[in-house]
């Protein structure tokens, strides 16, 4: 699966790492943090995937992001719950996205109008450490979105960047 990801500055890490020991009861923490922008969905000519994005996000700005808090999916629409993230604020992002959706297939209950900006810190553990965990405060963390990242998800690896505004 290749996506369009928001990659996070380094106080995001450092925040994610702070939090990994309350996380270590989940089935899986993510040791890699970016915001998944948008799936792209499976290629077999990657460099037309990357195309159809690069021709999607021409005239993209540079747009700023925050992250708010600590939540959580209790229900995510794949894979193991709770979902426990770190919750991001942006209309720009919001909107990329959007411009994205109208070249792309949209996943049903994740993208579009259910499409929920975030940066995922584990899942599949107990509800009562998510809620435990979304009840904290956090100081904010704001930065400017410069560049996306064309991602390749089967080797969880970059392929290319987008500078913005693109």
């Amino acid at each position: 699966m290749y996506s369009v990801n928001v990659p996070v500055p380094g106080r995001v890490r450092q925040l994610a790492n702070r939090l990994h020991p309350d996380l270590i009861g989940f089935e899986t923490v993510r040791e890699d943090h970016s915001c998944l922008l948008k799936r792209l969905g499976e290629a077999d000519h990657v460099a037309q995937l990357q195309h159809r994005a690069h021709r999607a996000l021409e005239g993209s700005p540079a747009v700023e992001a925050e992250i708010t808090g600590i939540d959580y999916f209790e229900d995510p629409p794949l894979g193991s719950a709770p979902v426990v993230y770190l919750a991001v604020e942006s209309p720009g992002l919001e909107g990329i996205h959007a411009d994205l959706t109208d070249t792309f297939e949209t996943v049903e209950g994740l993208e579009g109008r259910d499409y929920v900006p975030h940066v995922t810190l584990a899942r599949g553990g107990d509800l009562e450490t998510a809620e435990r965990l979304a009840d904290r405060e956090i100081e904010p963390i704001r930065w400017t979105v410069s560049a996306l990242e064309f991602w390749d998800g089967t080797y969880k690896l970059p392929v290319s960047r987008i500078s913005l505004p693109a």
